[in-house]
């Protein structure tokens, strides 16, 4: 019977570049793969015959030979090997390919047999401004696994013990030959471990382990932010078989805070100043995360308010900010005044009030000139009567 076309094989073009015959084959191969055709008999004869012609094609002499003369180039090339010799070019890529398609074939991911790592545990912890400022020792509650102290880790029932898997032989593995293609794989009757459990212990149900909550102390540093995180080795789930403990990963949220907002090591603070004293000036006392030298040990600050301040005036307090993880350096307090009008004047206040706008000089409120002067040229310039 006449070999069909290597192209028609793939499904490809006689134009196909090297990336098209590659996932053509990937395809093609996944389709035809003799474990997901079981008792297909024509499986594996569809699977080696896009083999054959993916190593043909995928050799540029080879490719070059055939396209010119078709399968009679291909005496004494060994095209039925179709690049699988060994050491070519050919079988390497297509061990790659493989390798992505099924994971445990040419033994990639295989699950190992003997003592396995514990899985490492993520716990997300929130704590509070003053807390990621001064640094603070909490007490955590995490849900991980231990190593079944019944079994010891075993998973077998006390007093018995696993056996060794008859299907693998201990090894974990079991390896079926298609032809020429050899496939390894995990043996299916132990799931991988080399070994089987008829007797499971009751307490853990024949895994080895058992989930608790574990409580344990940790130390925050000063200086941290949203984000860190608190690596502690070995605090993890269990190790499978006696292998050792993961670890766990603390990540830290900062909550937010009523009065201040945290800009790197800088922090915010918006505060009300009466409107007398952002007329006259004066002094403001401030709240801050830690006391010092001008706090009295109260954690306040004071802050110069200059007469005639406006809404949005800055004070900066060099030094009042966030400490830096790991280091003296230190960022700044920035206080924002916002002046707040009275209300709910009584009848005297308001005397006052019409008092003081009947003797008061335009010059004292510059912006509000500055903005009527731009408004008044504005309305001319609509009007027409500045060109008049």
């Amino acid at each position: 019977m006449s070999k069909r076309c290597y192209y028609e094989v793939l499904g490809v073009e006689r134009t196909a570049d090297e990336a098209s015959l590659k996932a053509a084959f990937r395809k093609k191969a996944m389709e035809h793969h003799p474990d997901r055709n079981q008792g297909d008999a024509a499986a594996e004869g569809r699977f080696k015959e896009v083999n054959e012609a993916y190593g043909v094609l995928s050799d540029g002499q080879k490719r070059a030979a055939y396209d010119r003369y078709g399968h009679a180039g291909m005496n004494g090339q060994s095209a039925g090997g179709g690049g699988f010799q060994g050491g070519s070019q050919g079988f390497s890529n297509v061990e790659d390919i493989f390798s992505e398609m099924f994971g445990d074939i040419f033994g990639q991911q295989r699950r190992p047999s003997g003592p396995q790592r514990g899985s490492d545990v993520r716990f997300d912890y929130e704590i509070t401004l003053e807390q990621a400022y001064k640094g603070a020792e909490v007490e955590i509650t995490v849900p991980t696994t231990f190593s079944c102290e019944s079994c010891k880790g075993s998973g077998a029932k006390a007093g018995t013990k696993p056996s060794t898997c008859m299907t693998c032989g201990g090894q974990g593995r079991v390896r079926t030959s298609n032809g020429f293609f050899a496939v390894e794989r995990s043996c299916p009757a132990c799931n991988g471990q080399g070994s089987v459990i008829k007797d499971p212990c009751p307490d853990c149900r024949g895994h080895g382990q058992v989930r608790q909550n574990k409580t344990m102390k940790v130390n925050i540093p000063a200086g941290v932010d949203d984000g860190a995180r608190i690596l502690l080795r070995g605090e993890g789930q269990a190790g499978g078989k006696g292998g050792p403990k993961g670890d766990l990963y603390i990540f830290l949220s900062v909550a937010d805070h009523e009065i201040f907002e945290r800009d790197g090591l800088d922090l915010h603070c918006s505060i009300p100043v009466p409107m007398t004293t952002a007329i006259l000036g004066g002094v403001l006392e401030v709240p801050c995360l830690m006391g010092g030298q001008n706090c009295d040990g109260q954690c306040k600050l004071e802050v110069t308010v200059p007469e005639g301040a406006q809404t949005n005036h800055k004070v900066k307090l060099k030094g009042r900010g966030m400490p830096g993880l790991n280091s003296k350096q230190k960022g700044d307090l920035i206080v924002e005044l916002f002046v707040e009008t009275p209300k709910h004047l009584n009848p005297r206040q308001k005397e006052l009030m019409k008092e003081f706008a009947a003797i008061s000089e335009a010059q004292s409120y510059a912006q509000s000139q500055g903005f009527m002067h731009k408004a008044r040229r504005f309305w001319d310039d609509i009007t027409g009567t500045a060109a008049q």
